[in-house]
C-alpha cells in the first residue's frame, strides 16, 4: 500500500513470505532509488517498510553498453569497485534477521570477532550452528570447528627424521634469527650438533651474521654467510653431509618486489630448500594476509613450490590472535610452532591445537579501542546509555542507507552494460536464464525438491529432443557434498547426460544422494528409469569386473567402456588370445578424417571388430564368453605420418551406433569429467542456505546441478561472446584475468552469484527471465 507524505515523498508497506520477494515488489512499486525504512517478521510473513524521496527512475546509459561491445570487461569496472558495498547490504540483511531469530549466533559473532577472526570465517563458523544452543554450548561448537579446520604439523619426529634445508622467512622484525636458534636448539637436542648446520643470508642487517654466530658456538653449530644464490649453492654443496641445515633470510616488506627474488633464489637452490613463514602475532589480520600472499610465491602466485608451513611469534605480545589462526585455515598452512618469548630453546613449543584455541579466546585487550565490544553492537539494550546507543544506531543505519544509495548510482551508470552481458549469456544456450530461476527459487520455501526436479526434467527432455541424436550418454561420478552431512547422505551419486552428437552436456535431474554402498548399479538405474526420450548408453571410464558387466547386461543396460592397449581379450573371428593393443594393429582401418590434436593437425581413423573379454587365472574357462564390440581410434599426425596414439571402446552388442560415431566417446568423456568438480565447488558456493535436512539437501544439490552445468557449457564455449563474458563474469567475482589463463571454475561461479544479485538489485529487466517452457512456447 502506498501513501504520499508531506513533503511528497511516497512510503510503501509490502509483506511477502521472504525478505527477498518483498525487497522484489518494493522495487516494482517504488523503482531502485527507494530507502529502507524498517523490516520486521510477522506471523504473516516479512515485512518491510520503504520510502521514495522523488519518481523512481532508471537512468539510461548506451555509453556503458558500447563500452562492454568494446572490452565486456571494463564496461564493470565501477561496479568491481563497488562489490564490496553490495556484499555487506546482502551480508548485514541476512545476519539481522538471523540474530534477531537466535541472540546467541550474534553473540558468539561479536566473540569471534573480538578475538581477530575475519568476519568471513566468523559466518562460515555459524552457519552450520545447530539452533537453540547457549552461549556455553555454542562456544564448544565453535572451538571444534576451527580445531578441525586448522592444520597442525602432526609429528615432529617425523620432520626431524626426514632432515633437509629449511629457511625462515618473513618481514623485519619478525623475529626469524632468535627463532632459528631456537629451532637449532631442538635439532641439537633431538640428534647432536654434528648433524646440523647454520646458514644467514642476511647481509644487510647490522650484526645479524654475528647474533647467529653466538648462538652458534653456544650450541656448537657451524654457521655460514651467504651473499648471493650462487653462494648459497656453494655453501649448501659443501654441508651435503649435514642431516638438516636451517636458513636465516634476509627480512623484508612483502611489498618489497626483493621478496620474488628471495623466493626465487630458495626455490632454484641446488637442493630443495622447504621454506617456513614466521608470522607476527602482534599484526592486523589484513597484514597478515598480505604476507602470506606475497612469501608464497612472490609475483608468481601459482608457480613453484608452496610454503612448507608456519610459525606463529611474539604471542605473549598479541591481543586478538585469532587473525593468526584465521590466516593458517585461509591459506590452509600447517602450524608448526609457536614462540612466545626471547629464552632459547624454551620459548619455542610444538602447537597444542585446543589449548592455542582456548587461548585466542581468553586473550585480553587491556584497551580494546578498535574491537566493537557488547555495549557497542547490543540491541535493544536500556539503561542510561540507551539514548546514546540509539544515535549510534540511527548514524549505521544512515551510513548504511547513503550507501545503498551511492552503490544504487553506480550501478546503474552500467546498467545495459550488465543486461547486455546477461542478454549474451541467456541467447547462447548454456542454461543461464534455467540457472538464474533456480537460484532464486532456492531461498523460495514455496518451491520444493521435487518442482526442481520436475523443472530440469522437463528442460532436458526439450534439449534433448532438439539436439539428441539416436542416443544418450550419461557419465556418472561421486563426490562428498557436505562433511558435516548425517552419514547415510555423505555421497553425492552425479550422472551427467551428455549428447550423442558433440558431446555437450543435458540438464537433468541427476543427482542422487546415497551411502557409499548405494551407488554404482543403483546409481544407473535411477537415472535409467527418468522419462528422456533416448535410450541411455552409460560410458564407463575403466572396465569394471566381468561379474559386474555381467549384471549390467542382465539388467538390460546398454554400457559402453574405456579400454587400453594392455586389456586382455579374445579375437571373435579367431579365437585368439590377445590384447586390445595386439588386435589394433592387425585391423583395417577406414577412411582418414582430418582432425586437430592437441593443437596440431591430424588424420582420425576407425576400426571395428566383435571381442570377448579373457579373465584372470581362476575364471572358469567353461563359462560362456561375452561376446562385445570393439572399436579403435588411430590418430597419426597429418606431416609425419606417425602413430600419435590409439583410444579403444568396448560396448555392449546391443548398441548400434556406427563404429565413427563411438570412437569419439572416450574422448568426450575425457572431457566432461571436469564437471564434477564443478559441481562440489556450485556446492561451496550455495552454502547450505538454511536448507536443513535431506529434503532441503536435495534442493540445494540440484541448483548445484545446473549452475555446474551452465558454468560447464560457458567453459568449453569457443565464441568471442563467451571470452567476454567469462572476463566479466571473473572481474564481477575480483578475480585477476590473465590473457594466457583460461579463467577458472570457481570464480565464474562467484561472477554467476554476484550477477544474479546485481540484476535483481537494478532490475534491468521488465520482467523475472523466462522459463525454459516459456521461451520454447514463444519461439512455436
Amino acid at each position: 500500500m502506498n501513501h504520499p507524505n508531506q513533503d511528497g515523498a511516497e512510503t510503501c508497506k509490502v509483506v511477502a513470505p521472504t525478505s527477498r520477494e518483498a525487497l522484489r515488489l518494493l522495487r516494482e512499486k517504488l523503482g531502485p532509488d527507494a530507502i529502507v525504512l524498517s523490516n520486521r517478521v510477522t506471523a504473516h510473513g516479512v515485512e518491510i517498510v520503504a520510502m521514495l524521496e522523488g519518481p523512481a527512475k532508471l537512468p539510461a546509459t548506451p555509453q556503458a553498453a558500447l563500452a562492454l561491445a568494446g572490452d565486456g570487461a571494463s564496461g564493470l569496472q565501477e561496479t568491481h569497485s563497488m562489490r564490496g558495498m553490495a556484499e555487506e547490504q546482502l551480508a548485514v540483511q541476512s545476519w539481522s534477521d538471523r540474530q534477531r531469530r537466535d541472540p546467541v549466533r550474534g553473540q558468539l559473532l561479536r566473540t569471534l570477532l573480538g578475538a581477530g577472526f575475519s568476519a568471513r570465517l566468523a559466518r562460515d563458523l555459524l552457519e552450520n550452528l545447530p539452533a537453540n544452543q547457549s552461549q556455553a554450548s555454542g562456544m564448544e561448537f565453535v572451538k571444534l570447528a576451527l580445531s578441525q579446520r586448522m592444520p597442525l604439523l602432526e609429528d615432529e619426529a617425523a620432520l626431524m627424521a626426514e632432515g633437509g634445508v629449511y629457511a625462515l622467512v618473513g618481514p623485519t622484525g619478525v623475529g626469524k634469527t632468535t627463532t632459528t636458534a631456537k629451532l637449532a636448539a631442538r635439532c641439537v637436542m633431538r640428534f647432536g650438533a654434528a648433524k646440523l648446520a647454520l646458514v644467514t643470508t642476511d647481509s644487510y642487517r647490522i650484526g645479524a651474521y654475528e647474533q647467529l654466530r653466538i648462538y652458534g658456538q653456544i650450541l656448537g653449530v657451524p654457521v655460514h654467510a651467504v651473499q648471493d644464490a650462487a653462494g648459497l649453492d656453494r655453501v649448501l654443496a659443501d654441508l651435503r653431509d649435514k642431516h638438516m641445515v636451517l636458513i636465516d633470510t634476509v627480512g623484508m616488506s612483502q611489498r618489497d618486489r626483493a621478496v620474488t627474488e628471495q623466493i626465487a633464489m630458495l626455490c632454484n637452490a641446488s637442493r630443495p630448500v622447504k621454506r617456513l613463514l614466521l608470522l607476527n602475532a602482534t599484526s592486523h589480520g589484513d597484514t597478515l594476509n598480505e604476507v602470506v600472499q606475497a612469501y608464497r610465491f612472490g609475483e608468481h602466485r601459482t608457480t613453484g613450490p608452496d610454503l612448507a608451513g608456519c610459525i606463529f611469534t611474539k604471542m605473549d605480545e598479541a591481543t586478538h590472535p585469532g587473525a593468526l589462526i584465521d590466516m593458517t585455515i585461509r591459506h590452509q598452512l600447517p602450524v608448526h610452532y609457536i614462540s612466545s618469548g626471547q629464552k632459547v630453546p624454551e620459548h619455542l613449543m610444538l602447537v597444542d591445537r585446543r589449548a592455542l584455541i582456548d587461548g585466542v579466546f581468553q586473550a585480553k585487550s587491556r584497551s580494546a579501542w578498535f574491537v566493537p565490544g557488547e555495549a557497542d553492537l547490543a540491541e535493544g539494550s536500556t539503561g542510561p546509555g540507551n539514548a546514546a546507543q540509539v544515535v549510534a544506531a540511527e548514524a549505521v543505519s544512515d551510513r548504511l542507507r547513503l550507501q545503498c544509495q551511492q552503490l544504487i548510482r553506480a550501478l546503474t551508470h552500467n546498467a545495459q552494460a550488465l543486461a547486455a552481458n546477461a542478454s549474451a549469456l541467456a541467447s547462447a544456450q548454456i542454461g543461464f536464464d534455467e540457472t538464474r530461476i533456480l537460484w532464486r527459487q532456492l531461498g523460495d520455501d514455496q518451491v520444493t525438491g521435487k518442482a526442481i526436479a520436475q523443472t530440469l526434467l522437463s528442460q532436458a527432455q526439450a534439449d534433448i529432443a532438439s539436439h539428441g541424436g539416436d542416443y544418450l550418454l550419461t557419465i556418472h561420478g561421486e563426490i562428498s557434498p557436505d562433511a558435516a552431512a548425517p552419514a547415510e547422505t555423505r555421497v553425492l551419486a552425479s550422472s551427467l547426460l551428455l549428447s550423442d552428437r558433440n558431446g555437450l552436456p543435458f540438464a537433468a535431474p541427476h543427482q542422487l544422494l546415497a551411502a557409499p554402498a548405494q551407488s554404482g548399479l543403483s546409481q544407473a538405474h535411477w537415472i535409467q528409469q527418468l522419462p528422456l526420450g533416448k535410450p541411455l548408453v552409460h560410458v564407463l571410464a575403466r572396465p569394471p569386473a566381468a561379474e559386474q558387466l555381467e549384471a549390467w547386461q542382465a539388467s538390460g543396460l546398454l554400457w559402453a567402456v574405456c579400454g587400453s592397449a594392455s586389456i586382455r581379450i579374445i579375437d571373435a573371428a579367431s579365437g585368439a588370445p590377445t590384447t586390445l593393443g595386439k588386435l589394433a594393429a592387425g585391423l583395417t582401418f577406414g577412411t582418414a578424417q582430418a582432425i586437430t590434436y592437441r593443437g596440431k593437425p591430424a588424420l582420425s581413423s576407425v576400426a571395428q571388430a566383435r571381442v570377448s573379454l579373457r579373465g584372470g587365472p581362476h575364471d572358469d574357462p567353461a563359462a560362456p564368453a561375452m561376446v562385445l564390440r570393439c572399436v579403435v581410434r588411430r590418430l597419426v599426425d597429418a606431416q609425419s605420418g606417425k602413430t600419435l596414439a590409439h583410444n579403444y571402446l568396448l560396448a555392449s552388442v546391443r548398441v548400434e551406433a556406427s563404429a565413427e560415431q563411438m570412437a569419439q566417446w572416450p574422448a568426450w568423456r575425457s572431457a566432461a569429467e571436469p564437471y564434477f568438480k564443478l559441481l562440489r565447488q556450485g556446492l561451496l558456493q550455495l552454502g547450505d542456505g538454511g536448507l536443513a535436512g535431506e529434503l532441503g539437501a536435495r534442493k540445494r544439490l540440484l541448483v548445484a546441478g545446473q549452475a555446474a552445468t551452465t558454468v560447464f557449457r560457458l567453459l568449453r564455449a569457443q565464441d568471442v561472446w563467451a571470452d567476454t563474458a567469462r572476463k566479466a563474469l571473473a572481474q564481477l567475482a575480483g578475480r585477476p584475468v590473465r590473457p594466457d589463463r583460461p579463467v577458472p571454475g570457481r570464480a565464474l561461479f562467484e561472477g554467476l552469484r554476484k550477477l544474479f544479485a546485481l540484476l535483481d538489485a537494478l532490475a534491468t529487466e521488465d520482467a523475472a527471465p523466462a522459463s525454459h517452457t516459456d521461451r520454447a512456447a514463444a519461439r512455436a
